[in-house]
């Protein structure tokens, strides 16, 4: 039972692909009834792109960290996280077309039209070595989680120890790479769009909205496979771990939240709060039904120890969260690149996000056919169902 393979049903098929033909009939029909110039097009790009190869590099953290930590209880859901984290070139391919928009999104790319403080940072804002840090960062993370799964693979045949040390060297060098790369990365894609502002938290606040929103889609994808008669082998005290980190990080990402304003404020830096005074001025609502969302709703839901163990319970909770983290990464984007009298939540945005979460769980579920659901053969395995939880 253990070494029980998952099979991608008729069933699981036809809905993802019934999904996946609502979403792109939704986004054509919201495009060409809306109006949807160059700025919106190439920010929903943007957006969906970033959202997907965030939820691979999440898992694939949460991978990596807990292969170096020798930790034992995740091994039992590991392979989960491994089938997100071997997608990440689909997210490459998703968000690589993004250089063909660079003039929608970037005001850094309009050369002829600098101010004195953007032509102070064309060094780096240029779009040359635009290009050349987005491919050293995707063909790094693709090469490295690559083979992180591969050596994973190759254990549920071969139980030498050597493959398990073989791992922990791959898991630190992506998490070494990963940690300058996260940063880089998300204020390449992300922080440059408002060019002129900047944050020393950005990085940081980037990372922990993907990874939490990473454990909410592992979770998902958890609790669906366990309605289809799998995972059985994964127990409460489990999910009460799932339950937790997406309770602590959901926490932490509020603190960052506030965080990154406060730093602003008590430093008495006026012109800086342009950032803020653009999302709250502009969209209100959002601005403050992200925080709900993100933290309010899953540091409720999941402050009992209860709640953590209740499969139905966490699932919509995981769902939740990961609508909000979409409307935070909406918040990042929209105001900088589209504008607030242009962007709003329309049939594109809903349509374009179900197609890019239709593909990405189909090559998902296709990537946890590749193997067993469980590494048998990791030497903490065992210990993953020797624990309990403390009150």
């Amino acid at each position: 039972m253990m070494g029980k393979q998952f099979i991608v049903s008729k069933k699981l098929t036809t809905t993802l692909t019934v999904t996946a033909i609502v979403g792109l009939v939704l986004s054509l029909v919201g495009y060409f009834a809306g109006g949807i110039d160059g700025h919106r097009f190439w920010a929903n790009v943007l957006l969906n792109g970033f959202m997907i190869i965030g939820l691979c590099l999440g898992a694939g953290f949460f991978v990596a960290v807990h292969l170096i930590a020798e930790s034992g209880w995740q091994t039992s859901i590991q392979r989960i996280a491994e089938a997100m984290g071997s997608k990440i070139w689909l997210g490459a391919v998703m968000i690589i077309p993004i250089i063909f928009g660079a003039h929608s999104l970037y005001h850094w790319s309009h050369t002829e039209h600098l101010d004195r403080v953007l032509q102070m940072k064309q060094g780096y804002l240029n779009m040359p070595f635009f290009i050349i840090r987005m491919f050293v960062y995707l063909g790094g993370w693709i090469f490295l989680f690559h083979n992180i799964r591969k050596v994973s693979l190759l254990s549920d045949t071969n139980p030498d120890l050597k493959l398990f040390n073989r791992l922990r060297t791959f898991s630190g060098l992506f998490i070494v790479f990963f940690a300058i790369t996260s940063s880089t990365s998300a204020w390449d894609w992300l922080m440059s769009i408002d060019a002129h502002w900047f944050s020393t938290l950005y990085g940081w606040y980037t990372f922990i909205g993907m990874f939490a929103n990473s454990i909410a889609v592992i979770i998902i994808f958890l609790v669906v496979m366990k309605k289809m008669g799998y995972m059985d082998h994964v127990n409460d005290e489990h999910l009460h771990d799932l339950g937790k980190y997406l309770f602590g990080f959901s926490i932490f990402w509020a603190y960052l939240w506030i965080s990154q304003y406060l730093l602003i404020w008590y430093s008495n830096i006026p012109e800086e709060t342009t950032y803020y005074v653009t999302r709250i001025k502009g969209f209100e609502a959002l601005f403050y039904v992200n925080l709900i969302i993100c933290f309010v709703v899953p540091f409720f839901a999941l402050m009992s120890r209860g709640n953590k163990r209740k499969t139905d319970w966490l699932l919509y909770t995981a769902i939740v969260v990961f609508v909000g983290h979409w409307i935070d990464l909406f918040l990042a984007i929209m105001p900088g690149a589209v504008g607030a009298e242009h962007a709003h939540i329309g049939l594109f945005e809903i349509g374009l996000s179900v197609l890019y979460v239709s593909i990405f769980a189909w090559f998902v579920f296709k990537a946890l056919t590749k193997g067993n659901l469980v590494p048998e053969n990791h030497p903490y395995f065992k210990e993953s169902f020797d624990y309990e939880n403390i009150k």
